[in-house]
C-alpha cells in the first residue's frame, strides 16, 4: 500500500469544468518527470515512459472517465481524446473572461485583496 502514489492534483472532472486547468497541470508534472514527450505526436518515448505517462493521466481522471476509456491502452490516444472531449472549453472560458476583464473596476472593491483575488481568477 505504501507504493499507491497519490494524486498531485485534482483529477479531470466528467465534466470537463477544470480541464484547462487539469491539462496545464498535467503538462506541467509531465515535463517535471521528464515524460513532456510522451503526448507529443511522432514522440521517440520508450514503452516504459510511455506506460508511466498513461497511468499518470488515468491517476489524474475522474473514475466515470477512466471506464469509459478503459480500452485505451495508449497514452497519446487517451490525452488527444480528452482533448477532442473538453477542448471546446477554451472557446467558452475566453468570451467570459475578456468580459470579465472589461467590466472589472478597481472602485468596485472594498479591499485591495479583494481586486487583486478577482483579478488572478480572471487572468487563471
Amino acid at each position: 500500500m505504501a507504493n499507491i502514489e497519490n494524486q498531485k492534483f485534482i483529477a479531470l472532472d466528467i465534466s470537463g469544468k477544470n480541464y484547462l486547468l487539469w491539462a496545464l497541470d498535467v503538462k506541467l508534472h509531465l515535463s517535471a518527470k521528464k515524460l513532456r514527450n510522451t503526448i507529443d505526436e511522432n514522440n521517440a518515448a520508450s514503452n516504459e515512459e510511455r506506460v508511466t505517462a498513461l497511468i499518470f493521466l488515468r491517476h489524474h481522471i475522474d473514475d466515470g472517465l477512466k471506464y469509459e476509456y478503459l480500452t485505451v491502452e495508449n497514452q497519446l490516444e487517451l490525452w488527444q481524446n480528452l482533448n477532442d472531449r473538453f477542448k471546446h472549453l477554451k472557446a467558452v472560458v475566453l468570451p467570459k473572461a475578456l468580459d470579465d476583464w472589461s467590466q472589472l473596476r478597481f472602485q468596485d472593491f472594498k479591499t485591495i485583496s479583494e481586486y487583486n483575488s478577482t483579478l488572478f481568477k480572471i487572468v487563471s
